[in-house]
Protein backbone atom coordinates (compact mmCIF):
# COMPACT_ATOMS: atom_id res chain seq x y z
CA UNK A 1 0.00 0.00 0.00
CA UNK A 2 1.52 3.42 -1.13
CA UNK A 3 0.38 6.32 1.04
CA UNK A 4 0.64 10.11 -0.28
CA UNK A 5 1.17 13.03 2.26
CA UNK A 6 0.62 16.23 0.22
CA UNK A 7 1.12 19.33 1.97
CA UNK A 8 1.49 23.26 0.74
CA UNK A 9 -1.75 24.36 0.26
CA UNK A 10 -4.01 27.54 1.26
CA UNK A 11 -5.44 30.94 0.63
CA UNK A 12 -3.29 33.33 -1.67
CA UNK A 13 -4.73 36.49 -3.42
CA UNK A 14 -5.04 36.59 -7.18
CA UNK A 15 -1.78 37.15 -9.10
CA UNK A 16 0.34 35.42 -6.19
CA UNK A 17 2.45 31.76 -5.79
CA UNK A 18 1.43 28.92 -3.74
CA UNK A 19 3.98 25.56 -4.03
CA UNK A 20 2.20 21.94 -3.37
CA UNK A 21 4.35 19.02 -2.26
CA UNK A 22 3.59 15.21 -2.12
CA UNK A 23 5.65 12.70 -0.87
CA UNK A 24 4.83 9.01 -1.47
CA UNK A 25 5.64 6.16 0.76
CA UNK A 26 7.96 3.52 -0.17
CA UNK A 27 7.31 1.73 -3.18
CA UNK A 28 8.67 -2.30 -3.82
CA UNK A 29 7.62 -1.05 -7.50
CA UNK A 30 8.52 2.19 -9.71
CA UNK A 31 6.15 4.70 -9.68
CA UNK A 32 5.19 4.64 -13.88
CA UNK A 33 3.83 8.61 -13.10
CA UNK A 34 2.81 10.74 -10.16
CA UNK A 35 0.95 14.50 -10.43
CA UNK A 36 -1.90 16.33 -9.72
CA UNK A 37 -5.40 16.51 -9.93
CA UNK A 38 -8.16 19.30 -8.73
CA UNK A 39 -11.65 19.48 -7.83
CA UNK A 40 -13.64 22.88 -7.58
CA UNK A 41 -17.26 22.88 -6.16
CA UNK A 42 -19.63 21.37 -8.48
CA UNK A 43 -17.22 20.29 -11.54
CA UNK A 44 -15.84 17.09 -12.00
CA UNK A 45 -11.77 16.35 -11.15
CA UNK A 46 -9.63 17.31 -13.94
CA UNK A 47 -5.93 16.77 -14.33
CA UNK A 48 -3.68 19.61 -13.93
CA UNK A 49 -0.27 18.24 -14.36
CA UNK A 50 2.63 14.99 -14.12
CA UNK A 51 5.18 13.98 -14.28
CA UNK A 52 6.61 10.41 -15.62
CA UNK A 53 9.26 8.26 -14.54
CA UNK A 54 11.80 9.42 -17.32
CA UNK A 55 10.76 13.41 -16.56
CA UNK A 56 8.40 13.80 -18.84
CA UNK A 57 5.83 16.08 -17.80
CA UNK A 58 2.11 17.38 -18.87
CA UNK A 59 -0.07 20.30 -18.15
CA UNK A 60 -3.50 20.95 -18.57
CA UNK A 61 -3.90 24.37 -20.83
CA UNK A 62 -5.34 26.18 -18.62
CA UNK A 63 -2.34 25.94 -16.23
CA UNK A 64 0.41 26.46 -19.15
CA UNK A 65 2.75 28.56 -18.41
CA UNK A 66 1.49 29.65 -14.65
CA UNK A 67 2.07 26.21 -13.23
CA UNK A 68 5.44 23.79 -12.81
CA UNK A 69 5.39 20.40 -11.83
CA UNK A 70 9.08 18.73 -10.92
CA UNK A 71 10.44 16.04 -9.10
CA UNK A 72 12.41 16.61 -5.50
CA UNK A 73 15.37 15.35 -4.50
CA UNK A 74 14.18 12.72 -2.43
CA UNK A 75 12.65 9.67 -4.11
CA UNK A 76 8.68 10.05 -5.34
CA UNK A 77 8.39 13.49 -4.24
CA UNK A 78 6.54 15.52 -6.51
CA UNK A 79 6.21 19.71 -6.38
CA UNK A 80 3.86 22.09 -7.97
CA UNK A 81 4.78 25.26 -8.09
CA UNK A 82 2.02 27.47 -9.19
CA UNK A 83 2.51 31.16 -10.00
CA UNK A 84 0.03 33.63 -11.35
CA UNK A 85 -2.55 32.02 -9.11
CA UNK A 86 -6.24 32.99 -11.01
CA UNK A 87 -9.57 33.07 -8.59
CA UNK A 88 -10.71 30.02 -11.32
CA UNK A 89 -7.82 27.98 -9.48
CA UNK A 90 -9.30 27.67 -6.41
CA UNK A 91 -10.16 23.68 -5.50
CA UNK A 92 -9.24 21.10 -3.68
CA UNK A 93 -5.65 19.45 -5.03
CA UNK A 94 -5.21 15.51 -5.30
CA UNK A 95 -1.69 14.02 -5.54
CA UNK A 96 -2.24 11.07 -7.16
CA UNK A 97 1.09 8.21 -8.29
CA UNK A 98 0.38 5.58 -10.68
CA UNK A 99 1.49 2.08 -9.71
CA UNK A 100 -0.19 -0.94 -10.89
CA UNK A 101 -3.49 1.00 -9.90
CA UNK A 102 -3.88 4.83 -8.98
CA UNK A 103 -3.02 6.31 -5.25
CA UNK A 104 -4.36 9.24 -4.16
CA UNK A 105 -3.76 11.66 -1.63
CA UNK A 106 -5.92 13.24 1.16
CA UNK A 107 -6.23 16.80 -0.81
CA UNK A 108 -5.21 19.94 -0.19
CA UNK A 109 -7.31 23.04 -0.12
CA UNK A 110 -6.09 26.07 -2.59
CA UNK A 111 -7.99 29.52 -2.53
CA UNK A 112 -7.27 32.39 -4.37
CA UNK A 113 -9.28 35.23 -3.72
CA UNK A 114 -10.35 37.96 -6.21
Amino acid sequence: QVQLVESGGGLVQAGGSLRLSCAASKSSFSINDMGWYRQAPGKQRELVALITSDGSTNYADSVKGRFTISKGNAKNTVYLQMNSLEPEDTAVYYCYARIFRTYWGQGTQVTVSS
